[in-house]
């Protein structure tokens, strides 16, 4: 098996618990973001989306090993032909899980170019803008034009940029709540959040949930920047409000970065702007409720994400099966080759692994796991002195035949595995009369 269906196997059994994790915690911050914000404020209502991050770290943490007994394996090479095995019709078609790896991987591809571009085509804007007086932190730039700005631009170097018409469009009262306001997005670190947003949605671009996620998570980041200025300057209500009316609907994107566009819903922003404040006390018990809530949601992605073959095997140990292996091994010493062919028969229980090796330091790993009454999931790790060189995974009914067949990235060794599983251990009976 190539390198990429190795790949592909990797991210089919574990990028499904990373989906399962992100969705789950997608759904628990949409239900709660407009509750927590009502009761804690809209600083805590933001920090609730660091759950689908720790959702995807915990669901892919490690999980120890639980002891076990191995059971008893009859291993019992039945025959030794010296003819090649025959040709494996569709040894050579494209299986399907690469194809879905090489969708994925396209897609994602063209999530991050496209924001590349975004952000580009932003910054090529500000080519021509001129350095705007103001003592902040972070350089302030006028740009050449009424429609760019005001917005907080890049998550490293991040800059202040404000449209040409800054000083006639808002008095200033109104331009100091502005610069107020992009001034808290940049102590905030906004840019920077923005930016791993992004990062998450590439790879989950296939996910519609998380494109409405991205928007509510942009929107929430403006309306906890809010609290933050209103919180500094309560008695200014109106000119905030005023100013916003006064502030034209961004025409590009801006990936990296936060925009002061009403192009984020301006009813509940400016709603806010009505309602008091939650306390320093109530914000704070946000805080440890919010600390609280993370740890067991937490707790329950990584409980819920222990390996499912274990339960498997455990609910099914009184399951033996049979696997006939029909083998030709490859290895090329130089100009000459060499070919060891064989028959094997490997008994083990389910979820328990067979292991065959060969005088040529060849060692084949078969795992056979139950997945119905009469199917079975076999994974089949093929390593050669010590160095894994494959891994597949085959779905089978018994008493029919599959296969894996491939090589290695150097082309030194080869094989095809021609496998057939059958119920209990007929070659035990077979052991026993010899």
């Amino acid at each position: 098996m190539s390198s990429l269906e190795s790949l592909a196997f990797a991210w089919a059994e574990r990028g499904w618990l990373a989906l399962l994790a992100i969705t789950a915690a997608m759904l628990i911050v949409a239900v709660l973001r407009k509750p927590c914000r009502h009761w804690f404020g809209a600083e805590r209502a933001f920090q609730l989306w660091t759950l689908p991050t720790l959702a995807l770290l915990a669901s892919q943490l490690p999980h120890a090993a639980t002891a076990s007994t191995p059971l008893p394996l009859v291993v019992a090479i039945t025959s030794v032909v010296t003819a090649a095995l025959p040709r494996i019709e569709g040894a050579d078609r494209f299986e399907w899980h690469v194809g879905a790896l090489l969708l994925w991987l396209v897609g994602m591809v063209v999530v991050l170019a496209l924001a590349v571009v975004a952000q580009h085509r932003y910054r090529q804007r500000l080519r021509s803008a001129t350095p705007f007086q103001a003592r902040l932190g972070w350089p302030v730039l006028l740009a050449a034009d009424v429609d760019t700005g005001p917005a907080l631009v890049g998550a490293w170097r991040s800059r202040i940029v404000l449209p040409l018409d800054f000083s006639e469009r808002y008095d200033a009262t109104e331009q100091m709540l502005i610069l107020a306001h992009e001034s808290a997005h940049a102590r905030r670190g906004d840019g920077w959040w923005s930016l791993f947003a992004h990062m998450l949605v590439a790879p989950l671009w296939f996910h519609p949930l998380v494109w409405w996620a991205l928007a509510a998570f942009r929107h929430d980041q403006e309306m906890a920047c809010d609290a933050v200025v209103l919180r500094e300057h309560g008695t200014q209500r109106r000119s905030y409000a005023s100013a916003m009316l006064k502030s034209p609907s961004i025409a590009l994107a801006l990936p990296v970065g936060c925009t002061w566009s009403p192009r984020h819903p301006l009813t509940e922003r400016i709603a806010m702007l009505k309602m008091s404040l939650p306390s320093r006390a109530r914000r704070n018990a946000g805080m440890v409720v919010g600390s609280l809530f993370a740890c067991f949601f937490v707790g329950v992605v990584y409980a819920a994400s222990a390996p499912v073959q274990g339960a498997v095997a455990s609910a099914n140990t009184t399951r033996e099966y049979q696997l006939d292996l029909n083998v030709e091994l490859g290895t090329n010493d130089g100009p000459a080759r060499h070919t060891e062919r064989m028959k094997v028969a490997l008994c083990m229980a389910s979820g328990k692994t067979g292991t065959m090796v060969t005088n040529r330091d060849w060692r084949i790993d078969a795992t056979p796991s139950t997945e119905g009454d009469n199917r079975l999931r076999i994974d089949v790790v093929v390593a050669v002195a010590g160095k894994q060189i494959a891994k597949s995974r085959l779905n089978v009914v018994l008493g029919e035949s599959t296969h894996a067949i491939g090589k290695s990235g150097d082309g030194n060794y080869d094989y095809a595995i021609v496998v057939t599983p059958v119920a209990g251990c007929p070659a035990r009976a077979v052991a026993a009369g010899h």
